[in-house]
């Protein structure tokens, strides 16, 4: 069961829980579990931010949205794996299927919510992995480390390396210099080795687009395997690589970028947990 209770203005003092209970004919206890997992909205003042606590209470003038999605809010999430903790930021092993952010409906398998939960600590995202890839990300802990890394990124200064395994047989290396959406945006690939019907390669990105890789390596002719919006898995193949169980194929193997100290951090994903060649 899916939904969106539209904003509605409260009248009244309100308790949270019992309002939204009332308001979406679901008990309290479903409320609650959805309100700690982001997935309602308060507009105080006019700022919006997420309603966690179930205790709490509206107040006159306050604004309340109330996005239900069934689907989202009975996911777990992988947990990501902690490579290095800096205090300023930190290093983690994003899990295939975290999201870098949330969306109105919840963020409780966002990255960014799992690690302040899990460090308790306020997190900032300084970039994006994407939901179905794998691989390290960073995250700082504080609004001038969140600016500095920011800026690294924006200035294209952090080094981004990427592993894939890819349908086709690539022998050359090549840079692809190719808009994605109406963007400009480089890629440069390199195979490292192949099976003579997959290729494992290794890419350099001077942009950061939405879906770049993926879409780049696709209109080489060589999509991502398990790429199943840009041709890297066809419902009709039986070849075991191509089987539903198969996720995309991609993965962030390693990220370099200065601390705020001037102190240069690399960080390479283990060669085990890249990509690997179908058997």
């Amino acid at each position: 069961m899916n939904f969106e209770l539209p904003t509605t203005v409260i009248d009244q003092p309100e308790l949270a829980v019992s309002y939204l209970a009332e308001a979406s004919n679901l008990s309290k206890g479903i409320v609650k579990d959805a309100m700690k997992k982001g997935a309602v909205w308060l507009t105080q003042n006019g700022r919006k931010r997420r309603l966690r606590r179930a205790k709490s209470m509206l107040q006159p003038g306050d604004e309340v949205s109330f996005y239900y999605a069934e689907d989202i809010l009975n996911t777990t999430p992988d947990q990501p794996t902690l490579v290095a903790d800096e205090r300023d930021f930190s290093v983690w092993i994003k899990p295939a299927g975290v999201t870098s952010g949330g969306t109105r409906f919840g963020d409780h398998c966002a990255i960014d919510r799992i690690i302040e939960k899990r460090l308790d600590r306020p997190c900032f995202l300084v970039h994006r992995l994407d939901r179905f890839a794998w691989g390290l990300m960073v995250v700082a802990h504080g609004k001038k480390s969140a600016a500095d890394l920011s800026g690294q990124f924006q200035a294209r200064q952090v080094k981004k390396y990427y592993e894939a395994i890819v349908i086709g047989e690539l022998i050359e290396p090549v840079t692809i210099n190719a808009t994605v959406d109406e963007k400009a945006a480089i890629s440069h690939v390199t195979p490292m080795t192949s099976n003579g019907i997959h290729s494992q390669v290794r890419v350099n990105i001077e942009t950061g687009r939405k879906h770049q890789i993926r879409q780049h390596l696709s209109s080489l002719g060589y999509p991502i395997l398990g790429d199943r919006q840009y041709g890297g898995y066809h419902e009709d193949q039986t070849n075991e690589a191509n089987q539903a169980d198969v996720g995309l194929q991609l993965a962030a193997v390693e990220l370099a970028f200065q601390s705020m100290s001037g102190d240069t951090h690399t960080y390479r994903l283990d060669a085990e947990l890249s990509p690997q060649l179908p058997d």
